[in-house]
């Protein structure tokens, strides 16, 4: 049988003493999209578009023009979808979200791994009624607004309160009275005292409601958690960074130049938030958050085993035997 031509001209070459060139590279994409949320926690990605790092290090690096979107989504269960959907590349949210989606996708096709973290803070569950003191007095008719319902970050840490005061069989004792609600509409709901009792949420909006008479704090995450954790990460498909390497890494490398600029001019990323969030929150506010000794923006991940250790002891994941560590890229 005749060999074929690629055959046929690589035994020329080499009785030639020739090297045939070698076979281009896949391209890489042209144009991606990258979902974040509107809090204060997803300043690192507003630094990123801001200033299109991106973009600036791909053409640098010989990728050409690159496209980079920003969506915004109220939650991390519908980031999920879209990134499975690959309707986006890069996702950031809580722990619980990535999580769930690692434990679901591992060693399939679809597999999902975490970036890098963005940030270290508390979360407050701030409640508008005096009577309510801690979780255990919180009623049925009452409700508790958070940005996703059993996945946030948010729900994750009312679930393992719940199993400090009634036990591990308990833990979802309070997952009734929650409702989805974006920072922004939760916030609202809680100052109009009329579709929610409590607010669990996030960083500028927590601090807003707690300058409001009447809005106390009955819970924070760290106290729940023994300590500081990392609150946000960034997470892609195993596809897009195998299919991509020199993105991926620029992307991993423009966050950790935005995070620099969050620690080292924290004046000029709080007017970097107001233009890319285009809300009203005091500027004075937002210094005073990111001069917080609580608050840590780090691209270094820590506390995941917390996180991991109780969603596999209550059932929400199956313990597939890996250490958190398995959860990111390199």
């Amino acid at each position: 049988m005749a060999m074929d031509l690629r055959t046929g001209l690589a035994a020329l070459a080499l009785a030639a003493g020739l090297a045939l060139p070698a076979a281009p590279a896949l391209a890489e994409m042209s144009e991606i999209t990258i979902a974040r949320q509107p809090s204060i926690g997803h300043l690192p990605l507003m630094i990123m578009q801001e200033r299109r790092l991106i973009e600036t290090m791909a053409e640098a690096e010989g990728l050409g023009e690159v496209k980079v979107n920003y969506a915004t989504f109220a939650g991390g269960s519908n980031m999920n979808d879209a990134l499975l959907s690959n309707t986006i590349q890069f996702a950031a949210g809580g722990v619980p979200p990535l999580i769930l989606l690692w434990s679901k996708t591992a060693g399939t096709s679809n597999e999902v791994k975490g970036v890098a973290a963005m940030n270290s803070m508390p979360l407050l569950m701030n409640v508008n009624r005096e009577d309510i003191r801690t979780i255990e007095d919180f009623k049925p008719s009452d409700k508790i607004a958070l940005p996703s319902v059993k996945v946030s970050v948010q729900a994750m840490v009312l679930q393992m309160a719940a199993a400090k005061v009634w036990g591990d069989e308990n833990y979802g004792k309070l997952d009734s009275l929650t409702v989805s609600m974006s920072h922004p509409d939760g916030l609202a709901a809680l100052l109009a005292r009329q579709e929610v009792t409590a607010h669990f949420t996030a960083s500028p909006a927590q601090d807003m409601a707690l300058r409001q008479p009447g809005v106390h704090t009955v819970l924070n995450s760290f106290d729940v958690m023994g300590g500081p954790v990392t609150f946000n990460v960034v997470w892609t498909t195993k596809a897009f960074h195998d299919d991509n390497p020199k993105l991926f890494d620029i992307f991993r490398r423009a966050l950790a130049q935005a995070v620099e600029v969050v620690n080292e001019d924290p004046a000029e990323a709080v007017q970097i938030y107001l233009r890319q969030a285009g809300d009203a929150t005091d500027p004075e506010l937002l210094a005073s958050i990111l001069a917080d000794p609580q608050v840590d923006y780090t691209v270094e991940p820590s506390g995941i085993d917390k996180y991991l250790d109780f969603m596999r002891r209550i059932g929400t994941v199956k313990d597939n035997g890996q250490p958190w560590e398995a959860m990111f890229f390199e």
